[in-house]
């Protein structure tokens, strides 16, 4: 079995530019307990985190965007306010199966991610773990 382009490792560090939270409205796919660990961390009922902050999309539950197509729970100047407690989608980011079939790929993707290249390197034993953790 060849090993990954990725087998020495990456290094990652979030900033919390917002780069990914911002701009052309996606999805943010919620999984099983998303909603109930947003809602202890916010103070709030689950209800509200569904009516308010969440919505049907063609794959199950996403967090809505704002007019501007930010996610509902990122705030200029702030960042994220749910951070601690981010959909599995958010936490593993970038390290995306996507992202990270080619080095072309990850390449394309550093350009607007200040977090690619800085801070520990991560493992591929721990990348390909958040690989399998959310698949797009």
């Amino acid at each position: 079995m060849t090993e990954p382009w990725y087998a020495d490792g990456l290094s990652f560090s979030c900033t919390q530019c917002g780069n990914c939270c911002t701009g052309a409205p996606g999805y943010v796919w919620l999984q099983e307990g998303d909603a109930e660990r947003i809602a202890a961390h916010l103070a709030v009922p689950v209800e509200e985190v569904m009516q308010m902050h969440a919505r049907k999309g063609h794959r199950g539950l996403t967090l809505r965007e704002k007019n501007n197509g930010d996610c509902v729970y990122f705030e200029q100047g702030r960042g994220c306010i749910i951070y601690p407690v981010r959909p599995a989608q958010c936490r593993t980011w970038p390290f995306w199966e996507s992202n990270l079939r080619s080095r072309k790929n990850w390449d394309s993707i550093a350009e607007g991610c200040p977090g690619i290249g800085r801070g520990p390197l991560i493992g591929v034993e721990e990348i390909v773990s958040r690989m399998r953790e959310f698949r797009i």
